[in-house]
């Protein structure tokens, strides 16, 4: 028991330590991330060149990579996808960062998001003895609809489930290690499955303590090799009180479980339609929090001054949790750079995931030369 406390206090330390030594004098930004989904092995040599020459000259330092089953696993290979990265590819990628000074957080879903639209995911596909909800059936036609009478959105894993841990441990430790990534991001949003009645091991259990208890545990064993934890926020908002709904927040209870997950998580808060000024939540909450947009960049501009502003007028405490700002891309690689360099139609005028980027490192750039 000592010694597993002095290795917890040695890693809070550590933490506190890494969190300070990337405080340059005049960083007004702590993070300038990038979060897209990591490319197929045929759009690799794309990818490294959109790092060289788009995220390089912008001076992003955070690369959040959407991994998930995009890799070929050694420790579980029948989770691999059909057509999945080697470990060459990653190379590709992790050198062409290095060189231009930018971290790689790798990211695969834990909890939530184990299905998309009639598609199961490859956890629940090879173990579905690990679904939350295996009475609910994915649409037989694959014609998938939303609202449906299953109110069926992205199913979850049960995070009670005796096997679940060994197995998605398994896979954030290799990613982790492949990367050389000193972060893990867990994803864990939009989690709306949660402690079903039915599930014979979390029915009736309170979910914001089953959501915060799995924050606690995949924290843990992230902390046994030195690496953090970061996940989205939505969950972590009451969507009643703030009227901010059900997809950016939870109705389902979880938002109270801010106040049971480690201080050291950190938050990658998404709010993209409107600027809610959560991340001052997280920030009193004790929380260092990511400000994330999508594709409205005058939305995306709003929380860029946001977060310098408070940065600039809050406490010593407080400064630092305001940790930085990152544009997320839920379109595919091939999909966004063909938007980026017009090689697709645009049918939605300024309000793209490739203009909110540029405008949104615009501003970023121009807040960065204010002393």
């Amino acid at each position: 028991m000592r010694k597993n406390f002095v290795f917890l206090l040695f890693f809070n330390i550590l933490c506190v330590s890494r969190l300070f030594a990337q405080q340059a004098p005049d960083s007004t930004f702590i993070v300038k991330g990038f979060a897209i989904a990591a490319p197929k092995p045929s759009g690799v040599d794309d990818f490294v060149k959109f790092v060289n020459q788009e995220l390089a000259p912008r001076k992003i330092n955070t690369l959040i990579l959407r991994v998930d089953f995009n890799y070929q696993f050694k420790s579980h290979p029948e989770l691999r996808d059909s057509a999945a990265l080697s470990k060459g590819d990653v190379k590709k990628i992790l050198e062409a960062c290095q060189k231009n000074g930018i971290s790689i957080i790798p990211q695969i879903n834990l909890l939530g998001h184990q299905s998309w639209a009639g598609k199961l995911g490859k956890l629940l596909e090879v173990y579905p003895e690990f679904d939350e909800t295996p009475w609910v059936k994915m649409p037989a036609n694959k014609d998938y609809k939303w609202p449906n009478d299953d109110k069926l959105y992205c199913k979850s894993y049960c995070p009670l489930n005796p096997g679940v841990h060994k197995v998605v441990f398994d896979l954030a430790d290799e990613i982790c290690d492949v990367f050389e990534a000193k972060a893990f991001h867990a994803g864990m949003d939009e989690v709306f499955y949660l402690g079903e009645d039915k599930c014979p091991r979390c029915g009736g259990r309170d979910k914001a303590v089953l959501f915060a208890n799995e924050v606690q545990t995949i924290r843990d064993h992230l902390a046994e090799k030195g690496r953090e934890l970061w996940i989205w926020g939505d969950r972590l908002i009451d969507g009643r009180a703030t009227g901010i709904g059900e997809w950016a927040a939870s109705y389902n209870d979880t938002y109270r479980a801010v106040d049971m997950i480690p201080r050291d998580v950190v938050i990658c808060d998404w709010q993209y339609d409107e600027d809610n000024q959560t991340a001052v939540y997280f920030a009193l909450k004790g929380l260092r929090v990511v400000t994330c947009a999508w594709n409205h960049p005058q939305v995306a501009v709003n929380q860029v001054e946001d977060i310098y502003r408070s940065r600039k007028i809050s406490s010593k405490e407080m400064r630092y949790r305001f940790y930085g700002v990152a544009e997320t891309v839920w379109s595919s690689p091939v999909q966004f750079f063909n938007g980026y360099y017009g090689k697709a139609p645009n049918t939605r005028g300024d309000n793209t995931e490739g203009n909110c980027f540029k405008v949104m490192f615009d501003k970023v750039s121009e807040l960065d030369q204010v002393k």
